[in-house]
């Protein structure tokens, strides 16, 4: 059975010491990354599996207020203003259900450039500004626009169109990915999450029905 909700991680293999991936994703991943260096871009991973743990802790968080809150145009919300179906919003634009992450799968990765981050010398917050115009990742954006789909890859958040943010920095590996979209059932998250200690269940639950095609699908609202 695919484990797309991140429970187990028998389909993962380390890569760069800290990170992992899925088996058919990692080979992809180093090609493309070492044609990437060959042409000046150090092409590295920011994220890449995530548990449902992982991601439990990460939505918990959010959703006490121990991180800030962002509208889908990056602007920061003032937290104690927003009703807790403005919250549940918020975060879903920029942050997944545990058990809905693409993460989970270990097909999906946010990539920056190490060095040219490095050199830059700001807090590195992977914001859509970074990768555009004078950002220190623009020239990576646009490699990977140029390159990427000859590896295999694709941004699956390209553009916000009512759901989850753009995020230029987030790719996928198509073919092993689609597996796992096709695996992604609400009725099998919703059980799973009512048995999980997440904050804000009451409210995931009486908004589920709209945020599962909305956010966990990405289908949007434009």
């Amino acid at each position: 059975m695919i484990d797309w909700m991140g429970l187990h991680g028998n389909h993962l293999h380390e890569v760069e010491e800290r990170h992992q991936l899925h088996s058919e994703a990692l080979l992809a991943y180093k090609a493309m990354q070492l044609s990437a260096i060959n042409d000046g871009i150090d092409l590295q991973l920011v994220s890449s599996y995530r548990s449902f743990d992982r991601q439990l802790a990460i939505w918990n968080n959010k959703w006490n207020g121990g991180a800030t809150l962002y509208d889908p145009l990056g602007q920061p919300l003032v937290f104690e203003t927003l009703t807790d179906k403005q919250k549940l919003f918020a975060i879903l634009t920029w942050s997944a259900l545990p058990g809905a992450s693409r993460h989970h799968w270990g097909t999906d990765m946010d990539v920056f450039d190490y060095q040219r981050v490095k050199a830059w010398g700001e807090p590195f917050e992977l914001v859509t500004a970074e990768y555009e115009g004078n950002g220190p990742c623009a020239e990576l954006s646009f490699w990977l626009s140029d390159n990427m789909e000859s590896f295999g890859f694709y941004r699956p958040f390209d553009a916000y169109t009512g759901g989850v943010a753009a995020e230029p920095w987030h790719i996928s590996f198509k073919t092993t990915a689609e597996t796992y979209e096709k695996e992604r059932n609400a009725k099998a998250l919703l059980q799973h999450l009512q048995s999980a200690n997440i904050s804000g269940l009451s409210t995931i639950e009486a908004c589920f029905t709209e945020i599962f095609p909305r956010f966990v699908l990405n289908r949007g609202t434009l």
